[in-house]
């Protein structure tokens, strides 16, 4: 038997004010996304959005139902819109923020495994790391530099 390590590298910024301008600017677009959500059932609002190599910053909502495995999370809203939108543009970044009125989020919230396995499918689509921006209500922001840190083990193509 072999034993094998996964190891993770993210970096913390203690507030978004501590982001570079480009990144806050994205989590800003994020945060205003944020307000569109639609979560009557959960009341758990989920901003995202995405910066493309052509400059343009498009923003996306979580999107319940009803019948929950009918719900649309707010990464694959707005990766989608941005393929559909701008095809064959790159998406370089994503930032992603929540929102929670029973409770504040005072830390970053990770996306679920399937939105995960989509940001490692923009990924492998547009032949590029994309930088992910994860924040709360509040507190920290976590930056990494590519999907596969999220999803270290990602199902892709080529087991195709």
């Amino acid at each position: 038997m072999e034993k094998h390590t996964l190891r993770t590298e993210y970096s913390v910024y203690g507030s978004p004010e501590e982001l570079p301008a480009d990144d806050k600017s994205l989590l800003d677009a994020a945060r205003s996304a944020l307000e569109h959500a639609y979560s009557p059932y959960s009341r758990f609002k989920v901003g995202a959005a995405v910066r493309l190599a052509n400059g343009e910053i498009l923003g996306g909502s979580n999107y319940e139902n009803a019948s929950y495995p009918l719900c649309i999370c707010a990464e694959q809203t707005v990766l989608t819109m941005a393929s559909s939108r701008f095809p064959g543009v790159p998406v370089h970044a994503i930032a992603v923020t929540v929102k929670n009125p029973e409770r504040p989020v005072t830390r970053p919230a990770p996306p679920c495994g399937a939105c995960r396995q989509v940001i490692c499918e923009t990924e492998q689509k547009n032949r590029q790391p994309l930088r992910i921006l994860l924040h709360g209500e509040s507190g920290p922001v976590y930056v990494f530099e590519n999907g596969r840190d999220l999803l270290p083990l990602a199902f892709d193509g080529s087991y195709l």
